[in-house]
């Protein structure tokens, strides 16, 4: 499977993940989904116009579920390898 639809797959889990969880503080929630809309717009750009902040962005929210969701933080995980697998 090319990158670009792993990347969008994994997206995709992300999303679903969220709507199994609930109990996900509306903080927690609104800044993931930001940050897969954001991620979203990324894999729409060429690569050499995306930006590498994207794979930070992913990371601190990686930290941020890790122990209370660690299925998401393991889907994030996965989409950060998945980035530095194209380059970002």
């Amino acid at each position: 499977m090319p990158d670009r639809e792993k990347l969008q797959q994994q997206a995709d889990i992300v999303r679903e993940q969220l709507e199994n969880h609930p109990e996900l503080p509306a903080e927690k929630r609104q800044a993931l989904e930001e940050l897969i809309a954001k991620f979203e717009v990324q894999l729409e750009m060429e690569p050499a116009t995306q930006t590498p902040s994207i794979a930070d962005d992913v990371n601190r929210a990686v930290e941020g579920f890790e122990l209370d969701h660690p299925g998401i933080a393991g889907t994030l995980r996965n989409i950060v390898l998945t980035l530095g697998n194209i380059g970002i």
